[in-house]
């Protein structure tokens, strides 16, 4: 028997032992080493094969498969999430040949629908893995126990009351209930009493009564183990999903020992947290709160979570998620290189984060990717920036159980002119959705919105349904309380009669004896109605009908009766029968009764912070009504302290200037109603605000210098104190001192430098709360130097005007002025300038032309003066050329005019830009000419070019001039032609679809004719694409083509679309062209046919394994595929994929029914095409049954046996017999292919023992044997006595050995080779051929014999793969032996050709034609050549 284990107990570790995780290479499966290094030639159990989700019908055969290794060999276990594996329903199994466990579960059920799992353990560590069962419930047995449950007979109460009597045998009768599931319990224990409902519904439990006794029994035993860990446990709040998309459930307990260990297990399993920190999973703790998180909630999260205190449960809260569906799924993408491409999809419930999944590699946010979700959390984008073509592939969306993806395809610049530069990157996108997508996203939040909105209003209904039941409830008590007390009024006066009655009857006894008897007796009947009444008063009083006021007058009542009425009762009661209750005034009352005074809002916990005031406030029904105020039991009045303020229907109890002593619980009585709440007195860190305004303060000095900040404050202690810089907690050491006290704090930095400038801030903690107090420091220093390089604004001859940047720190104070001096490169001597002011720039006109100087500044402040900074070598009067301007633009072109413009440079060398000069030049000559005379430049950034001649075609550039002459020209201009204005070209001419596929479409057309001063040339083309259902044109080529031919891609298949073209040149573009129908996005019509060279027509397979079959075709349009088995549709479990140029039939677990012939049927507009292929499912045969000897006739015996279970399921079987005599010792068979059960076996020699062997054999190959009895005819002899000496017996056995050794061989390219060898051993050796170490055994490209010894293979078509070392192994149980050759395979030279005409010429023909054979005869002795006609007569011609 099986059991689950929790996770705590499945990882038991001993003393010295060690958890390692370790990755597998299959996924899903974890591995956890136990020791830190594995022994030389040991390793830990890991899966070669794992058990694969299934899912299943009821009632067939689920198998969980699973091949594992590790050394030492591990042993391996199966267990269920829910639930116990037992020998009845499950089975394990152990195949030891192939190695594959199995977990069969016959006959499946859905109560064994779960999550399996599969341990693999040796003494090094442990492997696991799941796998998920689940089973598809028949439709007939749901419908049929509804039909059921609906026509069943309802049982009236007199049926009822007959079945009390038989309780017990019934009870007796009754089946045992289904073990309920623990995580039902867990939740229970956990819960609101209001979830009950829906907990038991969730789980199928409708035994409520029974229900709530044991969960009571349980949360006692809670509780008893929750006492030795926690002194108090409360404010348990279920999970709950936040708007940040983390998912939070709290709690408040305190601990018994602060040190215990928290853990949190998720499903049963063990989940690592982190306190205080922004993790998975986290927890935050506030006092005695503690919150646990979960961030990033996704629906991997969903479970059971649980909180254990030293290994004792505290908590247990479900995580539900609903299921998230793709609204819109991602679409294929067609980006260009260097461009971006995006992903988008549409979810039908907000999740904070999706897996978006890339070329089977997670994707996270990155350089690389952009991962983008919308506000609503519905729209999520994946971005691919800067495509490149290693980025092409299938890129995936997951939201747990559901999953989409998309191609993304890159096309590559294949621009030559780009050829060995780096691309540009583009600032355009590929794909996303657009409108429609956010259309669609708000749509469904509205829908979210609107489901919200209705559950809210549902339990605000539900809320006040609930509180007006409670209302009539308790307006029916106050009634049943008031008719009570009546009925025990009227009783009482009835009794106090009867009993003077009593007294004048008994009084009357002495005058008669007859009378007195009579009178005696009837005041024992009405005596014994009293005592009715008096039992039904108690019955009453039992059933808490009958107020407490009038439980003392009935006991006196009842007391004096008895007194007075004992003896006659007595006597009588033995006589009496069982009497009838008797009611003395009616069931329902004639009057209502007034309820009274109640509350119509009770008391609430109120928390004060102290010295504040608290208030608490109910309200009651009537304003009329007055109450009392407890504390703590104790009764209040209004103090200098408490105010009592009654307020029409308001009470209200206000607390001035709370204390400690206040917290309490309060409670409010009026009119025999009261309600009670708790006041929390709570005194956080405060902090004075005169205090707080002088700590707020910045504190100034100057470096070296020491700094203090101390503030006072009052709170609730213990209290933690901490000391920040810019958000660093400040702990103590050398120049860091902080003095702590319950109502103080100092902090002092001694020796403080510059760069500890900056926020100080205090932080005051405790239980009831955060204070936070922040102030400045602030440490004044000299500046540090000004930054360098100087900018130079001018160098000219008289002047030297230059800037720079001030200092990076200027020491807390502002830089009052700059100090410089200067050296005249050439001299020693630093001559003063002095100070200049605080402008970072100066100008220097007391220079000499071409002279360098060097300048040292100096920057300073009230604290001081900085380090100088030294410039570089400045030049006066250097000519410095400005920089090429912009590539000039060609703005029009005219016959005799060009007009362009132009951008300054940027580098003006220093000085003001003068002008521009221009130059042309005609387009094949190398020759610059001024358009402009050189002595009067061009001012202005634009010109227009009049020395033109019509019809050339010029190209021009731009030099600017400075105060230092003319800089370096501009790169020249685009070429163009001094001519008027183009026309527009006409429209394109035999525009037509070209060819055509499911997502692209080419286009061929004619260039626009020329007709002058109408329409000119085109220069290029624009195709333009709109689907049906869209009025807009797109245009599919951003830059115009030259060639009069295009293909669009990324088209949607069997999508209709209109197409148009437009050509263009530099005066326009033309009016377009459109097709005269709309085109289909598909190819032409294409008879459907079948494109697999080799299709397989017979497929053999072992049952339980999975049948492929795949067919590929060609056929337009997309055709409909039909498989049929045996001419009928096929079953349900059996799997077909179908694409547009295949099909897939799949079988995942092939049984013996399976067996049949399936064909495919590919079948559109043009026609069809069929073809089959025949699936035989079979497994290893069951050996047959008793196997049985007869002679029937001399010398012969009769083999009979009983049939293999499996000879009715495989039409395929057949038996074969093998037999063994005792002289010679060894099976041989006798029969095979034998479809009959019996066989009849000759040549029985007398005086031998034989023994037979029967064997079941299939497609999958032989079973175990059935074995005979021992045969043997007895040899009658004559007695024959003769004495021999002793002798050793004579052993036949021998190891394998080669009498004949391989030879070497050389084989020309296809042809046959043949190799031979002999072996000998006994028993038989068994032989096995190697080419290369690799066995050939059971190649079919071989032809291997053992006959008598000799081993035989031939090679039939040689081929070089064929070359190599080959080795022969001959084993047996005394020995192994081997023997080796090389085969060298040649090509087809004059030697093949020798050898061809050996094979090809007759033998007599080489003999008659002498001078021919003579001819060949030395290449003949060369080697050993054998002419094998028909392959039957090998002729040896060596030796010749």
């Amino acid at each position: 028997m099986f059991k689950i284990r929790k996770s705590k107990d499945e990882e038991p570790t001993a003393p010295g032992q060690v958890k390692i995780k370790k990755k597998s290479r299959v996924p899903g499966v974890m591995i956890t080493q136990y020791v830190e290094e594995l022994p030389e030639g040991m390793s830990t159990p890991d899966f070669t094969r794992k058990p694969i989700a299934l899912t299943i019908q009821e009632g067939k055969l689920a198998i969980f498969r699973a091949i594992v290794t590790g050394k030492p060999e591990p042993t391996v276990t199966w267990v269920r999430n829910e639930g116990e594996i037992d020998d009845e329903m499950y089975k394990i199994t152990h195949d030891t040949s192939s190695g594959e466990y199995q977990l069969q579960i016959p006959d499946v059920s859905v109560d064994q629908a779960d999550t399996y799992k599969c341990y693999a353990r040796n003494e090094y560590g442990k492997a696991v893995v799941t796998a998920v069962l689940n089973v598809i419930e028949v439709g007939y047995k749901k419908s049929r126990a509804l039909k059921e449950s609906r026509t069943a007979i309802r049982e009236t109460p007199e049926d009822f009351k007959k079945a009390l009597k038989n309780t017990v045998d019934i009870e007796s009768k009754e089946e045992e209930k289904p073990e309920i599931d623990d995580k039902f319990w867990e939740l229970l224990l956990s819960a609101d009493k209001k979830d009950y409902e829906s907990i038991c519904a969730q789980y199928g439990v409708t035994d409520f009564r029974g229900i709530l006794k044991k969960l009571n029994e349980k949360k006692i035993e809670r509780e008893q183990e929750q006492e030795k860990v926690v002194e108090r446990l409360c404010n348990l709040k279920p999970i709950e999903m936040r708007e940040n998309g983390a998912a939070e459930f709290e709690l408040e307990m305190s601990l018994k020992d602060i040190t215990s260990k928290i853990f949190l297990y998720k499903d049963g399993v063990m989940v690592p947290f982190d306190c205080d920190t922004e993790v998975k999973h986290g927890l935050r703790q506030v006092g005695k709160k503690f919150v646990f998180s979960i961030n990033g909630v996704s629906p991997e999260d969903a479970g059971l979570y649980q909180v254990e205190v030293d290994g004792v449960k505290i908590f247990s809260t479900d995580l539900k998620l609903p299921p998230v569906d793709f609204l819109v799924k991602i679409q294929d993408v067609k980006a260009e290189e260097r461009e971006d491409a995006v992903f988008e999809c549409v979810i039908s419930h907000p999740m904070h984060k999706i897996n978006w999944v890339g070329k089977n590699t997670p994707l996270e946010q990155g350089d690389k990717y952009d991962i983008i979700v919308s506000e609503d959390k519905l729209i999520h984008t994946l971005v691919v920036k800067d495509c490149m073509p290693l980025d092409k592939g299938i890129y995936a969306a997951m939201t747990g159980q559901k999953s989409c993806n998309a191609w993304l395809i890159v096309e590559a610049d294949n621009d030559p002119n780009s050829h060995g530069k780096k691309k540009a990157r583009k600032t355009t996108r590929a794909g996303g959705g657009g409108a429609d997508l956010l259309k669609i996203a708000q749509e469904q939040q509205a829908k979210i919105q609107l489901e919200r909105d209705e559950m809210i209003a549902r339990a605000k209904e539900r809320a006040e349904a609930e509180a007006a039941a409670a209302a009539a409830a308790a307006a029916e008590k106050a009634e049943a309380d008031a008719k009570a007390k009546a009925e025990a009024e009227a009783k009482a006066k009835a009794k106090a009669k009867a009993k003077t009655k009593g007294k004048t009857k008994a009084k009357g006894q002495t005058k008669t004896k007859v009378k007195g008897q009579t009178k005696a007796g009837d005041g024992t009947d009405k005596a014994g109605e009293d005592v009715e009444e008096e039992d039904d008063e108690e019955e009453d009083e039992q059933e808490g009908e009958v107020p407490t006021e009038g439980k003392s007058s009935k006991a006196k009542q009842e007391l004096q009766a008895k007194e007075e009425g004992a003896p006659d009762t007595e006597e009588e009661e033995p006589v009496q029968e069982k009497r009838k209750r008797v009611r003395a005034g009616p069931l329902v009352p004639d009057t209502i009764i007034d309820p009274g005074v109640y509350f119509t809002s009770g008391l609430s916990d109120v928390t004060a912070i102290i010295g504040t005031d608290a208030e608490l406030v109910c309200r009651l029904s009537s304003e009329d009504c007055d109450g009392v105020w407890y504390k703590d039991g104790k009764e209040i009045t209004t103090t200098d302290d408490i105010c009592i303020v009654k307020d029409g229907t308001y009470r209200k109890l206000i607390v001035k200037n709370c204390k400690e002593d206040d917290t309490a619980k309060y409670r409010f009585e009026a009119d025999g109603r009261k309600t009670e709440a708790v006041l929390k007195i709570e005194d956080p860190p405060r902090i004075n605000p005169d205090d707080l305004a002088d700590f707020m303060k910045p504190v100034t000095i100057k470096t070296g210098k020491d700094a203090a900040f101390k503030l006072s404050f009052v709170g609730r202690e213990p209290m933690k104190i901490q000391w920040y810089h810019e958000g660093e907690e400040l702990l103590e050491d050398s120049h860091t001192k902080i003095e702590k006290s319950s109502s103080h704090s100092r902090l002092l930095l001694t020796k403080c430098p510059r760069k500890i400038t900056g926020e100080i801030k205090i932080k005051i903690k405790n239980e009831c709360g955060i204070t936070e107090a922040i102030s400045q420091l602030i440490v004044l220093d000299k500046p540090t130097p000004p930054l360098g390089p100087v900018d130079i604004i001018e160098s000219s001859s008289s002047c030297i005007e230059f800037k720079w940047r001030p200092p990076k720190d200027n020491g807390g104070s502002p830089i009052t002025d700059y100090i410089l001096e200067r050296q005249q490169i050439g001299r020693n001597s630093w001559k003063k300038l002095g100070k200049i002011g605080p402008e970072a720039k100066y100008r220097d006109t007391d220079v000499d032309h071409g002279r360098k100087y060097c300048y040292h500044i100096r920057a300073e402040t009230d604290q001081g003066i900085s380090e100088m900074m030294e410039t570089d070598d400045i030049q006066a009067g250097t000519k410095a050329y400005p920089g090429p301007p912009s590539t000039p633009k060609i703005v029009s072109a005219f016959k005799d005019c060009i007009n362009l413009a132009w951008s300054a440079p940027s580098n003006t060398g220093g000085t003001n830009i003068l002008g521009y000069n221009v130059e042309k030049r005609k387009k094949g000559s190398n020759l610059w000419s001024f358009v402009n005379p050189p002595d009067q430049p061009i001012k202005e950034k634009k010109y227009a070019v009049k020395d033109v001649v019509e019809g050339i075609e010029y190209e021009f550039r731009v030099s600017a001039i400075n105060i230092s002459g003319a800089g370096e020209p501009s790169s020249p201009s685009e070429f163009v032609i001094a001519r008027d204005p183009k026309k527009p070209p006409g429209k394109v001419i035999d525009l037509k679809v070209t060819d055509s596929t499911y997502t692209t479409l080419s286009l061929g057309w004619t260039k626009p004719r020329e007709e002058e001063g109408v329409q000119d040339e085109a220069k290029g083309y624009f195709v333009e694409l709109r689907p049906a259902e869209n009025p807009e044109w797109d245009r599919c080529n951003t830059n115009a083509i030259i060639m009069t031919s295009y293909t669009i891609m990324g088209l949607k298949s069997m999508a209709m679309y209109w197409v148009r073209v437009i050509a263009t040149n530099e005066g326009g573009d033309s009016e377009p062209q459109e097709l005269d129908n709309y085109i289909i996005a598909m190819p032409p019509p294409v008879r459907p046919h079948f494109t697999d060279r080799k299709i397989k027509n017979f497929i053999v397979m072992r049952a339980g394994n999975s049948a492929r079959v795949n067919f590929n075709f060609q056929a337009s349009p997309i055709p409909d595929i039909t498989w049929l088995k045996d001419g009928l549709p096929v079953a349900k479990h059996v799997t077909v994929s179908n694409s547009d140029t295949s099909s897939q039939l799949m079988i995942p677990s092939a049984e013996r029914h399976d067996t049949g012939i399936y064909t495919i049927i590919v079948k559109n507009i043009v026609g069809q095409e069929t073809s089959s292929v025949e699936i035989r499912v079979t497994d290893d045969p069951k050996p047959p049954g008793p196997v049985e000897l007869e002679e029937n006739v001399s010398g012969t015996v009769t083999v009979s046996w009983t049939p293999s279970p499996d000879e009715k399921k495989d039409d395929r079987l057949h038996y074969m017999i093998t037999k063994r005599d005792s002289v010679k010792r060894t099976w041989h068979t006798v029969a095979d292919h034998l479809f009959n059960n019996k066989f009849t076996a000759i040549n029985i020699m007398p005086g031998r023992q034989y023994q037979f062997r029967v064997y079941a054999k299939n497609d999958m190959g032989l079973s175990e044997p059935s074995e005979s009895p021992t045969w043997e005819v007895r040899r009658k002899k004559e007695t024959f006595s003769v004495t021999l000496p002793a002798s050793k017996d004579c052993s036949f056995e021998a190891p394998p050995s080669f009498t004949v050794p391989l030879k070497m061989r050389n084989s020309p390219e296809s042809y046959e080779c043949y190799m031979s060898c002999a072996v000998t051993g006994n028993p038989k050796p068994h032989v096995t051929w190697y080419r290369n170490n690799v066995s050939l055994n059971t190649n079919t490209n071989y032809y291997i014999t053992n006959t008598c010894g000799v081993c035989s293979m031939v090679i039939l078509k040689v081929g070089p793969k064929d070359s190599g070392d080959y080795t022969v192994i001959a084993e047996n149980p005394l020995g192994r032996v081997e023997c080796s050759t090389k085969l060298v395979v040649k090509g087809k030279n004059s030697f093949s050709v020798i050898c061809y005409i050996l094979k090809s010429v007759p033998m007599a023909i080489l003999c008659f034609n002498s001078s021919l054979f003579f001819l060949l005869l030395p290449q003949i002795r060369m080697t050993q050549w054998s002419l094998t006609p028909k392959n039957t007569c090998p002729i040896k011609m060596n030796g010749m």
